[in-house]
């Protein structure tokens, strides 16, 4: 009975041992096979936008880029920007890559890699525009922005000191419509943006004036979440960087 009782319990302790063993094997491959969704905004070009069935830009690539140095898996999710921070609070997204601007406010819902571009704000009218040649000539002007940016924040922020009401739109288009239409005296959007939209193709629009800031972009994960991932994220960028595939990006679509 004793030597009986024995085997028995070995036999127990086999079969506790191979089933944690399963359960860690199992763990293991799910984390590696993990694949973290990635919002974007595919109306932001040359960061983002959508050629026939495929999504280009800065942004697409580099992530892209970045995944593969390190080794992990990414899903894109397009939407509009303004849903995209909400997206990662509802835990719908992992990562976002969207040229979205390093702000404090943001620092206080995400963690942001390093900078990965120096961008800034610019103030934009129509091309036949001679009345507004900078920030300082906009009071009693109606200036157009496009919702949850940078550009937004800054244009309500200063309302009151520049005398001017502003109007949001969901994507870069459509804001640019409706300064070359005339229904909107102006309106602020990142450097970059604005000089690939005007140089692909003429809006009837023009850049005036100083940049407004000095606005950087970042990639972010939800604050305090994700802190591995980030560091995977941060130590591609640096190799993209070493190995000039950054700079191969960025000349693509900006030039030299």
């Amino acid at each position: 009975m004793k030597k009986f009782g024995l085997f028995s319990l070995f036999l127990i302790l086999t079969i506790f041992i191979a089933a944690c063993g399963s359960n860690e094997t199992k763990s293991g491959n799910e984390e590696k096979g993990k694949v973290y969704k990635v919002g974007v905004d595919t109306t932001y070009p040359p960061f983002e936008f959508k050629e026939g069935n495929e999504y280009k830009g800065i942004d697409i690539e580099l992530i892209n880029a970045i995944a593969k140095n390190q080794g992990f898996k990414i899903e894109l999710s397009p939407m509009d920007f303004g849903g995209i921070i909400p997206a990662m609070q509802a835990n719908q997204l992992d990562v976002a890559i969207a040229g979205m601007s390093i702000t404090e406010e943001r620092k206080k819902i995400v963690d942001f890699s390093t900078p990965y571009f120096d961008a800034g704000l610019t103030l934009v009218v129509k091309k036949d525009n001679s009345t507004i040649k900078s920030i300082n000539d906009l009071k009693g002007k109606k200036v157009a922005v496009k919702k949850g940016t940078s550009g937004a924040k800054y244009a309500q922020d200063n309302a009151s000191k520049l005398g001017i009401s502003v109007v949001q739109f969901n994507d870069s288009p459509a804001m640019f419509q409706e300064v070359s239409n005339g229904n909107a005296d102006a309106l602020i959007e990142d450097y970059p943006v604005i000089s690939y939209a005007i140089a692909q193709k003429d809006l009837g629009l023009k850049i005036v004036g100083d940049r407004l800031n000095g606005d950087q972009y970042g990639i972010a994960v939800l604050k305090g979440k994700n802190s591995d991932l980030l560091k995977k994220i941060n130590d591609g960028l640096a190799e993209l960087k070493k190995d000039g595939t950054y700079d191969k990006i960025i000349k693509t679509y900006l030039g030299e």
